[in-house]
């Protein structure tokens, strides 16, 4: 891959120069496997060379059907260095879902792996743009499918190809949310607004060459690919892995190759710290813990620290649609252990009410958000896009999140709820999210998710569906005590129930609209 000059401004540019700088260390272990810099440049140029072979270009949009792995990241820096907009596609995607995002975004070409045919095989033959159709590690599966396939890596591959001439303002991905109502709408995210993204990241966090990152998490979910990003931007050690699915084995993973990195969601950490042998497994050295996708509750903040005493935890708030919003500074947690920071760096944020005026400290509000990392709008949907993104008093595009927040006398935010998700009971708002807090606060609970239905009476009922740790027992009428000790009347639950898990999207947030 073409080394940049000057400072990187292209998205893959901070991968090209770490390999050129590093290139015998290791950039990514992955189920026993190591790759230096350059072993996963070398697959990388090779995949840009394959794909601009098959006509792959400038603005042409590549799905990355794949697992966790080398692969994913060769796949995604091959289509950026052709000037192509890549797409990242969780593997557990369905069939019928997969063919609509072949059809939405007029994809090109298309990389997987053969194992994951049964869900790409129809849905390829009937793509109507699909040209190119890349699979990783095994030959080509036979079949009357009108689109060509091709191996990757190829026995010979095509010598050379020409500079696309992309800049900043370019498309570098396009990221689909999960779609828990309605289509899914894809995330237009430029090389600028993911370069941003990163810069401020890993800046704040501190990552470094001496990293060593763990990612648990979906390469096709942005928190989970930006581990990627932010450590190769760095020159740090990336430790994949394909699920948690096994969590024994990946702590025995974790500890032998003594991460220091931790990032996660709050499902993720709520498994680790039921687990009964997590102390048997030296993460000593782990010296960041990272969380997002939702704020965790206060009393699981609690245990973390205490588990790892040696860690600095950050609590963050972020959106798809800017990567990454706001963030608590770790000597706030003991102060305000429940508030999620304010914005980072290069970014400026406030609260709206209704009618769109600016919210002084103090108040709840809408959370708009102003910067460089604020997506492009949502792929072919003007309608959605002008309800998310709105011009400010100057003109400039602004993000409205659809999230309500609260603020403290000093600025600190505190999220409440999405706009939708309030429960309206006995003519109080009531927010899920404090509900949520205080049910996990007693001591048998692992995670709880709070949602609103209907009451004859109460206009909405407030439901708590609960999932308890292994070995402890709880009951509803004592879960509804403990909560009315610690919230207001109306806020409390009238119902809860015990369930064995959430359900959830393929991101691993929870699918509240499932439940009811």
């Amino acid at each position: 891959m073409t080394t940049p000059l000057g400072d990187p401004y292209l998205l893959h540019h901070f991968f090209a120069t770490t390999a050129a700088r590093l290139p015998q260390k290791t950039a990514v272990v992955c189920e026993g496997a190591r790759l230096t810099y350059a072993d996963l440049a070398s697959r990388a140029e090779a995949c840009a060379s394959l794909l601009a072979a098959a006509g792959v270009g400038r603005g042409d949009r590549v799905l990355l059907f794949l697992d966790n792995g080398p692969d994913f990241l060769a796949a995604m820096y091959g289509a950026l260095a052709c000037g192509a907009i890549f797409v990242p596609v969780n593997p557990l995607t369905k069939p019928d879902k997969l063919a609509y995002l072949l059809a939405d975004t007029r994809a090109r070409a298309l990389l997987t792996h053969s194992a994951l045919a049964p869900a790409w095989r129809g849905p390829v033959a009937a793509a109507p743009h699909l040209q190119v159709c890349v699979i990783a590690g095994d030959p080509p599966t036979a079949g009357d499918s009108p689109v060509r396939m091709t191996r990757w890596p190829a026995p010979t591959m095509p010598a050379g190809r020409s500079d696309p001439g992309t800049i900043d303002r370019d498309l570098a991905a396009i990221v689909y949310t999960s779609g828990s109502t309605g289509a899914p709408k894809g995330v237009m995210l430029s090389h600028l607004n993911m370069v941003t993204a990163a810069r401020a990241v890993s800046g704040y966090l501190g990552y470094r060459e001496d990293d060593i990152v763990a990612c648990l998490l979906p390469l096709a979910f942005d928190y989970g690919l930006y581990q990627a990003l932010m450590a190769f931007k760095v020159g740090a050690t990336l430790v994949l892995e394909r699920s948690f699915a096994f969590p024994v084995k990946v702590l025995q993973t974790l500890a032998a190759e003594r991460v220091t990195v931790l990032p996660g969601v709050p499902t993720l950490f709520a498994m680790l710290m039921d687990m009964g042998s997590l102390g048997s497994h030296d993460l000593s050295r782990l010296r960041l813990i990272t969380n997002t996708a939702a704020a965790l509750p206060v009393e699981h903040i609690r245990r973390l620290r205490a588990l790892f005493p040696g860690a600095t935890l950050y609590s963050m708030y972020g959106l798809t649609e800017c990567k990454r919003v706001t963030y608590l500074p770790p000597e706030q947690l003991d102060i305000r252990p429940g508030s999620v920071g304010r914005g980072m760096p290069n970014e400026e944020v406030w609260l709206v009410d209704e009618a769109g005026t600016r919210l002084p400290p103090g108040s709840t509000g809408e959370l708009v958000i102003r910067g460089s990392n604020v997506m492009q709008g949502y792929w072919e949907k003007p309608e959605e896009t002008a309800q998310k993104l709105r011009r400010g008093a100057d003109g400039e595009v602004l993000l409205h999140s659809g999230d309500l927040f609260r603020t403290d006398a000093e600025g600190w935010l505190y999220f409440v709820a999405r706009k939708d998700d309030i429960i309206k009971s006995r003519g109080e708002k009531v927010s899920p999210r404090e509900v949520e807090n205080a049910v996990c606060s007693h001591a048998a609970v692992r995670e709880a998710a709070v949602v609103g239905v209907p009451d004859p009476v109460l206009g909405e009922a407030v439901k708590a569906f609960v999932v308890l740790k292994e070995g402890c027992a709880a009951t509803e009428r004592e879960l509804i005590r403990h909560c009315m000790a610690h919230l207001e009347s109306f806020m409390a639950p009238k119902h809860v129930e015990i369930v064995p898990e959430l359900p959830r999207s393929e991101n691993g947030k929870v699918k509240k609209t499932a439940l009811g």
